[in-house]
């Protein structure tokens, strides 16, 4: 079984990721192009990091557009 602090990150990861597309959602269906906006900021979508704790830029990239594309897809109803 996982520790608490692995547990609740895990948690705070789901729930922040599920606000965040609802969001993206809300905001898409009332203002259209924010998600084409957040779509060509990609390529300035990085992790800072300078040591052995930097994170594959071309991964997280990838989860960002991957985030994009399933906000386009659910929409608003």
């Amino acid at each position: 079984m996982a520790n608490d602090t692995t547990t609740q990150t895990r948690q705070r990861e789901i729930a922040t990721e599920h606000l965040l597309f609802k969001l993206m959602e809300f905001v898409e269906a009332r203002h259209a192009g924010l998600l084409d906006f957040m779509e060509q900021s990609l390529d300035h979508l990085g992790d800072p990091a300078t040591d052995e704790t930097k994170d594959d830029d071309d991964a997280v990239r990838q989860i960002a557009r991957a985030m994009i594309i399933g906000a386009r897809k659910q929409g608003v109803s």
